[in-house]
């Protein structure tokens, strides 16, 4: 079914984009959440994929399943966005402490017997947090996670390694 919306949408049937967006929006919001840890954000990550989808949709050739290309898409349009964030925020901000940027930002509140793991997620860095959602819960590898964020490889590596410790010490708390 999956397969007739997009070739009917990729026709420019807006009635079958609009079923594709019901079917998947869910799963993208998802993605977005757990990439930006804010709802809010991730609310609207998940439209600027649909409107990319829509955009991109022609270039669709089906050597993968539609619903790993637009994931892929999803990745791709929530880490431009952090980038271009980031940029501006620099341009912007003073920054008081460089080296704290490079340490990221902590979210240590949420602290409590209660906590969840998402919410455990949700308060990591920044970059620590990106790279735990794409290695451990999407499955990329550290290549393909240094490509889509632009850091090295043992960048990325040690970057996890900062997830999961402050997760163990979330978690346990």
């Amino acid at each position: 079914m999956t397969d007739e919306l997009v070739r009917r949408a990729q026709a420019g049937d807006q009635a079958a984009f609009r079923d594709l967006y019901h079917q998947l929006a869910g799963r993208v919001y998802a993605l977005c959440l757990r990439l930006t840890g804010d709802a809010g954000a991730a609310e609207e990550r998940t439209q600027d994929v649909f409107v990319r989808a829509w955009d991109k949709l022609r270039s669709f050739r089906g050597e993968s399943a539609f619903s790993s290309w637009l994931h892929r898409l999803a990745v791709n349009v929530v880490m431009n966005e952090q980038r271009t964030r980031s940029r501006r925020e620099k341009r912007v901000t003073p920054v008081a402490d460089p080296e704290a940027l490079e340490r990221g930002q902590g979210g240590e509140g949420n602290a409590g017997l209660n906590i969840d793991l998402e919410r455990a997620i949700a308060t990591l860095p920044e970059g620590a947090r990106e790279v735990f959602v794409l290695y451990d819960i999407e499955g990329y590898s550290h290549a393909e996670i240094a490509e889509l964020t632009g850091i090295a490889e043992g960048t990325s590596k040690a970057q996890l390694f900062r997830a999961r410790h402050l997760l163990r010490e979330k978690l346990d708390r």
